[in-house]
């Protein structure tokens, strides 16, 4: 019914509790999850937790907030990666400004860089892009219309209408995850409330932002409902349409089987 396109069951809070998560999918009709990428080293665990798993997919990439001791792969070396067949997209990559430590934008030129590889990569493997954009909307639209990209997700999306319609017109999907059932993010749910159903997404990008009433827990695949219930409410469909629609599209961006 539910597929989660972005979650991070490689990182340690999560890896530890694998079998009872995908015993709470189940219970929660999650039937599929994505297990995103952050850096390389991470690679062969993401790969490994897919690979040992029917209902579980995994992307190769390196986050943008990834710095200090990450290897900065090639565009063939994710060419690579991405050869093995559970890895259905590249990323997450993409921008963010939010945390410069002192730096200019100006300076973020190996971000972007980093991005535009990703970017690269995706074009010669045909498979989608997960993007992250924080404080740098503009930027990463630039670059994306710079590099000839319409193939991908903007994920855990918290900009505004018009980034959200520019991403829509330039051929991406809009992913949305638990902050939408926070009480400050009207504005959020604003925006949500305006994209067509056929260009939306759901996740959770666990082990963060647990949806209500589960915020400031760990979060887990299982709560992907919760998010699916607050944008059908937007939307004013059922629930399982909302499911339906969803699940449709994730299957049909990331070609699951």
């Amino acid at each position: 019914m539910f597929i989660d396109s972005h979650c991070h069951l490689s990182f340690p809070e999560l890896q530890s509790q694998l079998p009872q998560i995908l015993e709470a999918m189940s219970a929660a009709q999650v039937e599929q999850a994505i297990c995103v990428c952050t850096t390389m080293e991470e690679f062969p665990t993401v790969r490994e937790i897919a690979a040992g798993h029917a209902n579980l997919w995994a992307t190769v990439g390196v986050h943008p907030d990834s710095e200090e001791g990450v290897h900065e792969p090639t565009v063939d070396e994710l060419v690579q990666a991405a050869q093995d067949p559970k890895v259905v997209a590249i990323g997450e990559t993409g921008l963010d400004y939010y945390r410069l430590n002192g730096r200019t934008i100006e300076e973020m030129e190996w971000q972007r860089e980093r991005f535009r590889t990703h970017i690269r990569a995706g074009q010669a493997t045909g498979k989608p892009i997960v993007i992250h954009t924080r404080s740098s909307a503009e930027d990463t639209l630039r670059l994306l219309r710079e590099e000839n990209a319409s193939h991908g997700v903007f994920h855990c999306f918290t900009e505004t209408a018009e980034v959200a319609f520019a991403a829509v017109e330039m051929g991406f999907y809009v992913s949305f995850s638990g902050i939408l059932t926070f009480k400050n993010a009207q504005a959020l749910r604003d925006v949500a409330q305006q994209l067509p159903l056929e260009r939306l997404l759901i996740e959770t990008d666990s082990p963060y932002l647990a949806p209500i009433p589960y915020r400031g827990k760990t979060n887990s695949p299982a709560y992907v409902p919760h998010v699916a219930k607050a944008l059908a409410e937007l939307k004013g469909v059922s629930v399982e349409e909302l499911a339906a629609r969803t699940s449709a599209n994730c299957r049909e961006l990331f070609k699951l089987n």
